[in-house]
């Protein structure tokens, strides 16, 4: 749950600057910063024991090497919040990160049907998963939409 009220708690408290100061006033642009807030707190749990053995824990074990995978998912997750921050290269990332997101739903099914714990918590329940994995890709695919040329093309 922590990454859904990062998710959101960023982008109401950017949505509200944005009503402080209307220059700021742009919800695709929240909401990519509201998603590289929740990414990078997700990254860190791919390189932070305990969690770290969790995440292993959860990945299906016909596709090792399993920690390798878990360092390699982190690093995507921090290059996906990095590209999410960057107008020219946001579509790109937000089209990877979306695909990064299905890629990974497997390991979060695996983790609720074994009801196996995540920092010490049970793992959200698969009535509850799949509903949020699409709340994490809509706004990832809404809000990285191409408004305008990617690098300047």
């Amino acid at each position: 749950m922590a990454p859904l009220i990062v998710l959101v708690g960023s982008l109401l408290i950017l949505g509200f600057l944005g009503l402080l100061v209307p220059a700021l006033a742009d919800w695709a642009t929240d909401a990519r910063y509201a998603l590289a807030a929740m990414l990078l707190l997700t990254a860190s749990a791919h390189f932070v024991p305990p969690s770290r053995q969790d995440l292993i824990r959860i990945i299906p074990s016909r596709l090792p090497p399993r920690a390798q995978l878990v360092t390699l998912t982190g690093v995507l997750e921090v290059a996906a919040a990095a590209g999410l921050a960057l107008p020219a290269i946001a579509p790109l990332a937000g089209a990877g990160l979306a695909l990064l997101l299905i890629a990974m739903f497997p390991a979060s099914i695996k983790g609720a049907v074994e009801r196996l714990p995540l920092r010490g918590k049970p793992t959200t329940p698969l009535l509850f998963r799949l509903p949020l994995q699409i709340l994490f890709i809509a706004p990832t695919w809404w809000a990285s939409e191409p408004t305008r040329p990617l690098l300047g093309a």
